[in-house]
């Protein structure tokens, strides 16, 4: 049996430590011994795309915001749906993961990074929407487990009710803000209500159509 072998290691602004492994060829993106994604479950961050971006593949030259590159899967269906004309912006807080998908992990998401529709801000991604008012057709958060992953004060920055507020205000008058979340969050749901938003709930499959764990996909429309 192969062992798990390590590949990278870096460490986040609040000091959790991020760990790239492979098996195989299978690779793992750790925090803090705890898995937070897995090369083989990417059909849940692909339906993120399809379901935030089906306004936006609507628009000659849209601009589209990527909360979190993860191994890229999620930027990767983006550029598969939208038009050749978009931007496409990704917010990655952590420079190594960047990295890491300039290198070993390129391949598995076809090498989104390479796509000249891509800018990649290596940044908070509730800087770059307090930054951007009115800027984007459709917002796309893929950011740790999603929001009932954030027990603290300061993850209200994104997924709190101040956060909710600062993706309306980044988003177009008829913008989507699309949420991946690792399991259903009620609470969630009715901020994103009360933020403004018409909200639906999407249940899909880790693997889409090949099973996994079920998770969830909220998405708010202007």
């Amino acid at each position: 049996m192969k062992p798990w072998q390590l590949i990278g290691e870096t460490q986040t602004p609040a000091g959790e430590t991020i760990t790239l492994t492979r098996h195989g060829a299978e690779y793992v993106i750790m925090a803090n011994g705890q898995s937070l994604m897995s090369s083989r479950m990417s059909g849940s961050e692909e339906a993120l795309a399809r379901f935030g971006c089906a306004r936006a593949r609507t628009i000659e030259q849209p601009r589209v915001l990527v909360g979190g590159l993860g191994m890229g899967f999620t930027l990767r269906a983006t550029l598969d749906v939208v038009p050749p004309g978009s931007t496409v912006v990704v917010a990655e807080l952590v420079a190594t993961v960047v990295d890491w998908n300039r290198g070993p992990l390129g391949p598995l998401a076809r090498h989104p990074l390479k796509d000249p529709r891509v800018v990649v801000e290596v940044s908070d991604v509730a800087a770059v929407l307090h930054a951007s008012p009115g800027r984007f057709d459709a917002v796309l958060l893929d950011v740790d487990n999603g929001p009932s992953a954030f027990t603290t004060s300061q993850n209200d920055g994104l997924y709190g009710n101040r956060g909710l507020a600062l993706a309306r205000a980044a988003l177009t008058s008829s913008g989507v803000l699309a949420v991946w979340s690792a399991r259903d969050d009620r609470r969630f749901e009715q901020r994103l209500r009360y933020a403004g938003f018409d909200v639906r709930v999407e249940r899909v499959r880790a693997r889409l159509h090949k099973g996994g764990p079920r998770h969830t996909i909220f998405v708010g429309a202007l």
